[in-house]
């Protein structure tokens, strides 16, 4: 089973922990010791967001900000490297082929962001339609798809389960205001849907419910399914 797990910045280093990393590469490996095929897409989280902010109140514009997120991006993955054990690609792959490749290797492929204007939630799914994976994960800091913003509305219901294409209808509302609440933002959401790609929104602050998740299926969060998709072989056959 080939999988995209897109690690936001604010689940592998809310503050700057060698154990906190180390316990999810543990996490990445276990999948790739059971036979997946794991390619990671690694988010900026809060030092991204500072980071961008600050620049903004110096004067950077748009494109220069994007930029300055890429590069945060870059180095959480170079942390996570860091933290494998596995073989992996030594540096963040900078673009879909050089990961690509590396998972032809037979490595777990590690990149962060690519191009200014596109979040590593589209990153996450467009390397899992490059790459032809059979699920992308985002693992983040909310257990699941809400209707609302959970944190701004206490009565936010959370979806168990959904398609692409109601995903998409539930994201466009939410990706017009600034600051946007959305669970996965809007072009990721669309390419999931062209795709026909299987994913899951869950919570992944914890390294054991990566594992569980990807390896079984078994998570809190939501799963996004396309019309007629079965459930993974690997996850009726395992324990």
């Amino acid at each position: 089973m080939k999988v995209i797990l897109s690690l936001g910045g604010s689940v592998l280093a809310p503050e700057l922990s060698a154990d906190q990393i180390t316990a999810h590469a543990e996490a990445i490996e276990s999948l790739a010791d059971a036979g997946f095929e794991v390619g990671i897409v690694v988010g900026g989280g809060d030092v991204a967001r500072d980071y961008i902010t600050t620049a903004r109140d110096l004067g950077g514009n748009e494109v220069q900000l994007d930029e300055l997120g890429i590069e945060v991006t870059r180095l959480n993955a170079r942390l996570l490297i860091a933290a494998l054990d596995a073989k992996t690609n030594p540096t963040p792959a900078e673009d879909f082929a050089a990961a690509g490749e590396a998972l032809n290797r037979g490595e777990i492929a590690v990149m962060g962001g690519v191009t200014p204007g596109q979040t590593t939630d589209a990153v996450a799914a467009s390397l899992a339609e490059y790459v032809g994976a059979d699920l992308v994960a985002y693992a983040t800091s909310t257990d699941g798809v809400y209707d609302a913003d959970p944190n701004e509305d206490p009565d936010a219901i959370r979806y168990t389960t959904m398609s692409p294409a109601e995903l998409v209808e539930l994201v466009v509302p939410m990706s017009r205001d600034a600051g946007s609440s959305a669970p996965v933002d809007l072009l990721a959401a669309k390419l999931i849907e062209r795709a026909g790609i299987r994913g899951i929104v869950f919570d992944g602050t914890d390294p054991d419910d990566v594992t569980e998740a990807i390896l079984h299926g078994r998570h809190t969060g939501t799963d996004i399914i396309p019309e007629g998709s079965d459930e993974p072989e690997e996850w009726i056959t395992t324990e």
